[in-house]
Formats: C-alpha cells, sequence, structure tokens
C-alpha cells in the first residue's frame, strides 16, 4: 500500500510538470518527493506526542531541501511543490488532495507574535481545498478557506475566504473567473487568457463614453446644418 501510494504521487508529479522525464528523476532530483518523505516520518512523530523529534526531522528536511513544513500540518495526497523553494507551511494548516503549490508560497498566521500562549491550540493557518493550484509566492494567511478547484495567482495576498471554482489574483486577491465545473490543470493558477473583471468593465465604459461622444458630435453637427 505504501509503494502503491509513492507510485501514484510519482506519477501525479510528472503529470503536472512537463520537465519530468521518468520517475526515477522524481525520486532523485525532485524537493518535493524528498521533504514529504521527511513529512510523513515527521508527523508519525508528531502524533505520537515525540514533538521535538518531529520538529528536528522537519528542520534537517528544510535544511535539505529548502522547504520549512511544520511535523503538525495535515497534508492530503498527491501534494505537489514544484520547484519548491521558499515555501513555508504553518503548524494549523490543512491541505487537501491533489494540491499544487509553486516556490516562494507561505501558508502563514496573521496574528500578532505577542502573547503566543493565547495561540497555542488555536487554528492559525489556512485550510486548502482539493484541486487547488497556487501560484508562486502568492501568500495565504489567516484561518481561512480555499475552496475546491480554487486558483490564486502568483504575488496574490489572500486574507479571506476564496469560493470553490474561483480564480483569484492581486494585492489584495480579488476574483478574476468562476467556473462551475472543474477545469484541466493550470500551472501558476492563472493563463494569459485570464483577464482582471475590473478591466473588462473599464474597457466596456471607454466604449459607452466613445459612443456617447460620437452621438453628441452627430447631434452638433446636425444644429451645425440647420443654422
Amino acid at each position: 500500500m505504501i509503494f502503491k501510494n509513492l507510485i501514484n504521487e510519482i506519477d501525479s508529479i510528472i503529470e503536472r510538470d512537463p520537465a519530468a522525464g521518468s520517475r526515477l528523476g522524481v525520486v532523485f532530483l525532485y524537493p518535493t518527493f524528498h521533504v514529504m518523505l521527511f513529512y510523513r516520518i515527521g508527523n508519525i512523530f508528531w502524533r505520537y506526542n515525540l514533538k521535538f523529534l518531529g520538529r528536528m526531522i522537519m528542520y534537517f528536511a528544510r535544511i535539505f531541501t529548502g522547504i520549512e513544513i511544520h511535523p503538525a500540518a495535515k497534508i492530503g495526497s498527491n501534494f505537489f511543490m514544484d520547484h519548491g523553494l521558499g515555501i513555508v507551511i504553518g503548524e494549523t494548516a490543512e491541505i487537501g488532495e491533489n494540491v499544487t503549490i509553486y516556490q516562494d508560497v507561505t501558508l502563514g498566521g496573521i496574528m500578532p507574535s505577542i502573547e503566543s500562549d493565547l495561540q497555542r491550540n488555536q487554528k492559525r493557518h489556512p485550510t486548502i481545498g482539493n484541486n487547488v493550484i497556487i501560484g508562486s509566492g502568492a501568500q495565504i494567511l489567516g484561518a481561512i478557506k480555499v475552496g475546491d478547484n480554487a486558483r490564486i495567482g502568483a504575488n496574490s495576498v489572500v486574507s479571506r475566504d476564496v469560493p470553490p471554482n474561483v480564480t483569484v489574483a492581486g494585492v489584495p486577491a480579488r476574483e478574476f473567473a468562476r467556473s462551475n465545473k472543474k477545469e484541466s490543470f493550470k500551472a501558476y493558477g492563472i493563463s494569459v487568457n485570464d483577464t482582471d473583471p475590473r478591466e473588462k468593465i473599464l474597457v466596456n465604459l471607454i466604449k459607452k463614453v466613445e459612443n456617447l461622444e460620437k452621438k453628441v458630435k452627430n447631434l452638433d453637427n446636425k444644429k451645425t446644418k440647420k443654422f
């Protein structure tokens, strides 16, 4: 069962990364695969209340891979961190199945660092649904929920819930698109065909203004001819 799960995870990485040439390449060359091996061991120690050992294992994992995952985080199957460097996943973060995130993503908290004792055993980090894609540099902050099949664009700052099947981007993040069905895999969260809805509104307003200007000009011409 464990071997089968590892094979499924490797195949899911190959499916989502065109640069992945083979299973052997993933096993030896992909930090996402390495850090998840560390995480599974560290998480077991954490759940059996051997918390120091769990933290120590993930400390060495961070040195080895450049990815920081707290051993208490809950992570589903087929989790893929493309490139991986600089990713931070906090203690109370929860991640669903088939989630893809890119380098420099933070699943962090927003509570102040003072009075840390009051924050212990409290939900402080995001909950990420299934089939979510988070672009590079995005900051997902606080005990918020990102719904299934959501997409988050690169360098976005998200501090509010994201509904399922919605694409968001920007600082602060705002809705770009909405879909009622699961889309095919969209690398980096958004594509070149995605358009800011506010841009569409502005374009429509400009067109309306241009049409009004033409009508006013036509009226002026008619008045001039009469006189």
